[in-house]
């Protein structure tokens, strides 16, 4: 959070929301509170959205990233949102606002770093990507970017994905009718237990399926590390490090 008021949010002040399955100690709302000087909000995720079962909370991470972040109340006032991990680092300043980059630009997701899913977290998940199109055909997007997912034609899964540790994006896409079908037919699925279906493939194959290839970004300028990998900035020409 201090990289990201060093960098960029000082300048624009931007709300804070930091959302929790227990409630925030009061030391920890002081210590953040401290660091900026815009509002910040803390919120509680209700139990039946991230505790599905007590035995897998990584996968409860994924399934809830996909499908309920967005509907969060403390949510519903915003229309985009800037993905915040711990251990990240930002590399160079940032003196523009990426919001209105994807607001004028009509953009509805936002990466720096794209790299290929392991195979064997989601065997299935392809299978019934496809199956939900087969049975909504009107909701895949006539200008999409299948070329990013599959090459040749959406027959087969590539494993290509944005990485979704850095996301800015625009809450009412997810909120979409497109969207919101497709992740309550993957949910009921079970593939989030039942393999480990992540978010950032489930983002990245909706993104992609339901906009415009146009309305993706690469935010090239911004320098980005999430261990291991890296979006670094070497002058003129961008380079990413995996």
């Amino acid at each position: 959070m201090k990289q990201m008021e060093d960098r960029f949010n000082k300048k624009f002040n931007y709300y804070y929301v930091f959302l929790n399955e227990k409630h925030f100690i009061e030391e920890f709302k002081a210590r953040v509170t401290v660091l900026t000087d815009s509002p910040v909000q803390f919120g509680l995720i209700p139990l039946n959205d991230w505790y599905q079962p007590d035995c897998f909370p990584y996968r409860n991470m994924c399934r809830f990233n996909s499908g309920f972040f967005y509907r969060h109340e403390l949510l519903k006032p915003y229309r985009y949102y800037w993905k915040m991990e711990p251990d990240i680092r930002y590399f160079c300043d940032l003196d523009y606002d990426p919001f209105l980059v994807m607001q004028d630009g009509n953009k509805v997701y936002g990466f720096t770093v794209s790299l290929l899913e392991y195979p064997t977290t989601i065997p299935t998940l392809w299978d019934t990507v496809n199956e939900f199109m087969n049975g909504n055909p009107n909701l895949i997007s006539p200008d999409n970017a299948m070329d990013f997912l599959s090459d040749d034609g959406g027959e087969t899964y590539n494993k290509c994905q944005f990485w979704s540790n850095f996301e800015i994006g625009d809450l009412d896409f997810w909120r979409g009718e497109a969207y919101s079908k497709f992740f309550d037919f993957l949910d009921e699925k079970g593939g989030f237990y039942y393999e480990r279906w992540g978010d950032a493939s489930v983002h990245s194959i909706g993104a992609a399926l339901f906009a415009k290839k146009e309305q993706m970004h690469f935010f090239s300028d911004i320098g980005y590390r999430h261990e291991p990998f890296q979006h670094c900035l070497q002058g003129e020409a961008h380079s990413m490090l995996v």
